[in-house]
């Protein structure tokens, strides 16, 4: 199968570069600038390399930086923002910084004959993100693209087949970037469309049979996207070996438990313990506020009741988790900045018995993980179901966590999912959800003063769960949902609504 090498200098998007080329059919690998040699890179054969943006200065100390001679190996190479300013200065060019004359945002580009823009309009818009910029470019290359303030939007040498953008096409606000990833995989490096979630699937199930065959398998199911598609795949895979267990921590939604167990129990005949372990959970809890530190708690005192259930089953060695792609990224793996922890990456504590950890989908961005999921044939409503934190609700209640604090999230929780899915809004929002803050506000209800908690609504519209932007409820609507919190819900005086987008907030408050 053909591959793409996308390189990563430490920039934002690298993810959305890499899923850009997945939907088009192209199997695209993330590694590290100092994680992959030279002799790797030529012995993994692959069709292209692109290299990301970062929010360094190519000519400064210390700067991410690769070995020239990766030009020598005749792969075609991609250079975007900080990248193409890197292959700029590699091949002795020259890289200055703006000054006054940087760009930041929607920009129109002019594009010049060149094979990189073919079937994209002679000025477009594009999405500028930039202090440095190529004042010289390299013996070899010419300019393919400018705008007002930027002189060398993108840069090639067709014979070296070395191509350039200053600007971001990954980024949806590039309005023909789909044409040029496009142009890059299929004109310049000749990729053939090989990568698709039923080969996945297939390759996938395969493998398992034969790496797990034999083996008794414990799957940590949640009852959310991710867990649910690795329990079902791996189901197909070895049938009765692998046996779910759900455990019931008390930080789920309203009535989930009941739920999860009826679906997979039922409907799936899968092999599923359900385990009430909701007052150990609040044990360990007692007294904790840093949202860190819970994610560590409940990531080990998961693995903790898995270990249990497992020595009942006896000679369990095999532990899966539903662990995707932005989950370990998010973690600070690959020299990444930590953002938050996931209990599925992040929490693991290193005397656990299990032999072996099988993560199915960790490869996968989220939009992938649902594409499994119909190929596998789970029902279109539980594959598009609401994304669900693995600490759960212990990341929406802020602050110390309570029986009392956790009752008034799930009732508010399940009054603004109701009004949502109501009004028709929930293909328009991609998650949804309330936050408990720990907050309190003065109100008045029947002549009488108040002082309850304030609860937040949060609402983000996004394709990768990597970025993503507020959805515009309508007034009327947060009106209601406000007025029946305040008035169903014990101990709430005010509701108000997060407007930040991702980035540069999170989609999770903690």
């Amino acid at each position: 199968m053909d591959k793409i090498l996308v390189l990563d200098f430490g920039g934002q998007y690298d993810q959305l570069i890499a899923r850009r080329v997945r939907d088009l059919n192209v199997y695209a690998q993330i590694r590290r600038y100092n994680k992959i040699s030279i002799e790797e890179i030529r012995e993994e054969g692959y069709k292209g390399i692109i290299f990301t943006g970062g929010p360094n200065s190519v000519y400064e100390k210390d700067s991410p930086s690769y070995d020239r001679k990766i030009f020598n190996l005749k792969i075609p190479v991609l250079g975007i923002c900080y990248g193409a300013q890197l292959m700029a200065y590699l091949s002795d060019g020259e890289v200055s910084s703006a000054k006054d004359s940087s760009e930041y945002g929607s920009t129109k580009v002019r594009v010049r004959e060149d094979l990189l823009f073919k079937d994209v309009p002679q000025e477009s818009e594009c999405w500028m993100s930039h202090t440095d910029f190529i004042s010289k470019v390299p013996e070899g290359f010419h300019v393919t693209a400018y705008t007002d303030k930027c002189p060398c939007a993108a840069m090639s040498d067709p014979i070296r087949k070395l191509y350039a953008v200053q600007f971001h096409p990954e980024v949806t606000h590039t309005e023909y970037g789909t044409q040029i990833f496009s142009n890059f995989l299929f004109e310049v490096c000749k990729c053939a469309k090989e990568w698709t979630m039923d080969d996945f699937v297939e390759t996938s199930i395969e493998r398992y049979k034969k790496e797990l065959g034999g083996k008794k398998v414990l799957l940590a199911l949640s009852g959310g996207v991710d867990s649910s598609v690795a329990a079902v795949l791996l189901h197909k895979a070895i049938g009765n070996d692998l046996t779910c267990v759900f455990v019931d921590h008390g930080l789920l939604r309203k009535n989930e438990a009941e739920q999860v167990e009826e679906l997979f129990k039922g409907k799936f005949g899968l092999n599923l313990i359900a385990v009430d372990a909701g007052e150990r959970f609040l044990t360990k809890l007692e007294g904790v506020t840093e949202p860190e530190k819970k994610r560590k708690i409940i990531g080990e005192e998961f693995i903790r009741v898995f270990e249990q259930e497992a020595r009942k089953l006896k000679d369990t060695e095999v532990l899966v988790q539903g662990t995707i792609y932005p989950d370990v990224i998010e973690s600070g793996k690959d020299d990444s900045a930590t953002i938050k922890s996931h209990h599925n990456v992040g929490g693991l504590p290193e005397d656990m018995m299990f032999s072996q950890i099988v993560e199915p989908l960790r490869d996968l961005f989220k939009d992938e993980v649902r594409k499994v999921g119909l190929e596998l044939g789970i029902p279109y409503d539980m594959v598009y179901r609401q994304p669900f934190p693995g600490p759960g609700l212990a990341v929406r209640v802020l602050g110390e966590i309570t029986k009392e604090k956790l009752a008034i999230l799930k009732d508010a929780d399940a009054i603004f999912t109701s009004e949502l899915e109501k009004a028709d809004l929930k293909e328009k929002a991609s998650q949804y959800f309330a936050v408990l803050t720990d907050s309190r506000a003065v109100g008045v209800k029947g002549d009488a003063r108040t002082y309850g908690y304030t609860v937040a609504l949060r609402a983000v519209t996004t394709n990768d769960f990597m970025t993503a932007r507020i959805t515009r409820i309508p007034y009327e609507l947060l009106e209601r949902v406000s007025t029946r919190i305040c008035n169903e819900v014990k101990d709430v005086s005010r509701v108000v609504y997060d407007i930040t987008s991702k980035p540069p907030g999170t989609i999770e408050w903690e």
